[in-house]
């Protein structure tokens, strides 16, 4: 097991990465109960491990399950995890154990954070999207239906547990979504980690543990960076949203889960290669390597078929749009991103629909 730090004074906390450390997990805990929310699927995959390592630590796990999949990022369901943390006698101290992908990881990170005016809790993603991306930095929230995300609250774990184990049985769409984000931190900070890509991508879509374990350690280390230094997303973190603006749009104009976020987030990243390019920023030998390796990886670019204004008032509902203007992340070349505040509609007029 090997340790990551996010250093935010009093709320740092240790990311621990390694290979089948969830049959250990009992270890890492001194109170005598928790509480873990997950899914039916993960449930029947590893929750079993989980117990057992709690059991043989002799604490007590209350189990709180929630329908798979974008749906359950909602009030309805925000509601009965309440109710069921009500229900399990949760107490001020009671950590939350988060054990999932990325929709279990927000929403209840955001009940954590709410439950009791907050309660702690330790993130346990079973994703590879969440493992290198959404479980790290105290970004949590549910959707509203205006936009992905816009109900939320920072709030920190207390650790991150990453068993590399559990993308064994992750089906392909899946892991291929989390390779997007993976791509994304090659794209905006680590030159190396894009040639990695480029270069070893039979071992990386094979899931070889030597691959796999290069890629989560590059990745959790570029966003562990940004986040101590910009924990509230004031300036630098922003520059994780890259192809995230028309990913969102992407995914509120197709409903919630109809397109995995990996794959949406793929479908913006493109239209910002696309849009740096035609503003002079990025050179087109370098442009060709960012499509050409999302395209290896099988990603399908194309945006679906909306109007010019559908994504503009998307767009402008978006969390990051301040009136008109949007910070949008644009790319330079490989590893070097840059914040432009522009006009959503100069921004949509841009792009070849």
């Amino acid at each position: 097991m090997e340790e990551i730090k996010v250093n935010l004074g009093e709320r740092s906390y240790p990311i621990y990465v390694g290979f089948g450390i969830l049959d250990d997990i009992g270890g890492l805990f001194n109170q005598r109960k928790v509480c873990v929310l997950t899914n039916p699927v993960v449930d029947s995959l590893c929750f079993e491990r989980l117990e057992k390592s709690m059991g043989d630590a002799g604490i007590e796990v209350k189990k709180i399950v929630v329908p798979d999949g974008e749906g359950s990022k909602g009030f309805d369901t925000l509601c009965g995890v309440y109710d069921s943390l009500v229900t399990a006698g949760t107490a001020r101290s009671t950590p939350l154990l988060t054990l999932g992908g990325g929709v279990i990881g927000d929403l209840g990170g955001f009940a954590a954070g709410t439950f009791m005016r907050g309660i702690p809790y330790v993130q346990i993603p079973t994703t590879l999207l969440s493992q290198v991306d959404s479980s790290v930095g105290g970004k949590t929230a549910v959707n509203h239906p205006s936009g992905k995300n816009l109900i939320g609250l920072f709030y920190q774990p207390k650790f991150v547990i990453i068993d590399i184990d559990t993308l064994k049985t992750l089906p392909e769409e899946e892991f291929l979504s989390g390779l997007a984000e993976v791509i994304k931190y090659g794209i905006i900070s680590d030159r190396k980690l894009f040639d990695y890509l480029e270069s070893e991508r039979e071992k990386v879509m094979k899931r070889e543990g030597g691959a796999l374990k290069y890629i989560i350690k590059s990745s959790l280390k570029i966003k562990a960076n940004i986040v101590s230094r910009d924990e509230r997303e004031a300036g630098l973190r922003a520059v994780l949203n890259f192809g995230h603006t028309f990913g969102h749009a992407v995914e509120n104009l197709t409903g919630y889960g109809a397109i995995k976020h990996g794959m949406a987030v793929a479908k913006g990243m493109a239209v910002s290669i696309g849009i740096s390019s035609k503003m002079g920023l990025l050179s087109e030998s370098e442009g060709v390597r960012m499509l050409n390796l999302l395209e290896d990886y099988g990603f399908d670019l194309s945006l679906p078929g909306f109007s010019r204004g559908e994504y503009e008032d998307v767009i402008n509902y978006d969390k990051k749009a301040s009136g008109e203007a949007i910070n949008f992340v644009l790319t330079e070349g490989i590893g070097c991103v840059s914040l432009k505040k522009k006009r959503v509609a100069d921004i949509v007029d841009i792009i070849e629909f």
